[in-house]
């Protein structure tokens, strides 16, 4: 037991908190997200520590919204050191995967692996290669809340369930009363948000439902939201805006959106004690997630089902999704650069404190030497 907590200590404060740039080494997107000019004081030492060999140019990419506070932050350090101008459109997912396998950008994030046919199709751009998911962030997925005069609410997958697919639709509800005794829980309307693009934040949402409470949440899932009724918004960001402007709101998304006014909910998994979202508990989770990917791919497999103690359920993981061969030439220097950064001890050791969770210490060696390979 104390071997797991020293070793969970331990990725927490140096490895991977990636929740941001899932990398494609392919092509060319559209639009901007982070752009190497943004304002900030970069470590010099950090900076000083990036390995910039032949990057130069500009990089376009789309994809994971969750992951874009953390490109953002990696982009300051490694603008400034290698003098490369990243542009990270962050359109959510699904945009960033059609934007790989069509050739479009030089990479791109998504929170969940490539399927099968998507990694069929990305053979068409990667010459003599395919489509290989890199993890290089993990966090957790918050339960953001707007309720008035409630600073802290405890909730459990099946009452999670039923308020996302419309079946409990009041705030003092009974199921909700039960889970949280002494707390006035108001009489107010439950205003539910989901994602409107097609994210794997959804994905890794469901999931969640899908395995912890099926007879409360029969719908397939996937990456476009399937429940009726709710609200929808684009992008966590959109998401995480409507709760905080709307009084009696939910929705989920990444950590780092819960700021001004949007407080997170404890989850109920049957440990001791209900579990917040954290870096520190989603690594606790993420540590036990499995490699099932083949050759290069490092695809993972969460626990969603998890009752250890102090560790929170509803995690994602943001892989770079990258051709293993035939990446464009002119672009591929410029993007083993920065894919070798944000795997680093340094590049990943920047993430807790923006709300992400470390990827276990030996997976992301994996992704180091993976990265290294790169052709």
């Amino acid at each position: 037991m104390l071997q797991r907590k020293n070793r969970l200590r331990a990725l927490s404060l140096g490895a991977v908190a990636v929740t941001g740039a899932l990398a494609l080494t392919a092509c060319g997107s559209d639009d901007n997200g982070g752009d190497g000019n943004a304002s900030g004081n970069p470590s010099t030492a950090a900076a000083g520590s990036i390995k910039c060999d032949d990057a130069k140019g500009q990089l376009l990419a789309d994809g994971s919204s969750a992951q874009k506070n953390a490109i953002d932050a990696w982009v300051k350090q490694f603008s400034q050191a290698c003098k490369v101008q990243i542009n990270y459109k962050g359109g959510g997912s699904g945009a960033g995967v059609t934007a790989f396998t069509q050739g479009q950008v030089a990479f791109a994030g998504s929170d969940s692996a490539l399927k099968p046919e998507e990694v069929a199709t990305s053979k068409k751009i990667c010459s003599g290669g395919q489509g290989i998911d890199l993890p290089m962030v993990g966090g957790p997925i918050a339960i953001g809340y707007n309720v008035p005069g409630v600073d802290n609410l405890v909730l459990d997958a099946p009452t999670l369930a039923k308020i996302f697919d419309s079946k409990i639709t009041k705030w003092n509800d009974p199921a909700i009363a039960a889970l949280n005794k002494g707390v006035k829980l108001p009489d107010l309307k439950i205003q539910a948000f989901h994602r409107s693009d097609e994210s794997g934040t959804t994905d890794n949402f469901t999931k969640y439902l899908i395995a912890t409470t099926p007879d409360n949440w029969k719908y397939e899932g996937g990456k476009a939201w399937q429940a009726k009724g709710g609200q929808s918004a684009p992008q966590s960001a959109g998401v995480a805006q409507q709760v905080k402007q709307t009084s009696g709101a939910i929705g989920y998304f990444e950590l780092s959106y819960v700021k001004d006014g949007i407080k997170a909910v404890s989850i109920d998994t049957g440990a001791s004690k209900p579990v917040a979202p954290s870096s520190e508990s989603a690594t606790a989770d993420i540590a036990a997630a499995k490699v099932v990917g083949t050759g290069k791919d490092l695809s993972l497999k969460l626990d969603y089902k998890t009752k250890a103690e102090g560790a929170y359920p509803i995690t994602l993981v943001t892989y770079e999704i990258v051709c293993d061969k035939g990446n464009k030439a002119d672009t591929l220097p410029a993007t083993k650069a920065f894919l070798r950064y944000i795997a680093s001890e340094d590049g990943q050791k920047i993430l807790p404190s923006i709300g992400y969770a470390p990827v276990p210490e030996e997976i992301i060696a994996k992704v180091r030497t993976t990265v290294d390979g790169l052709s």
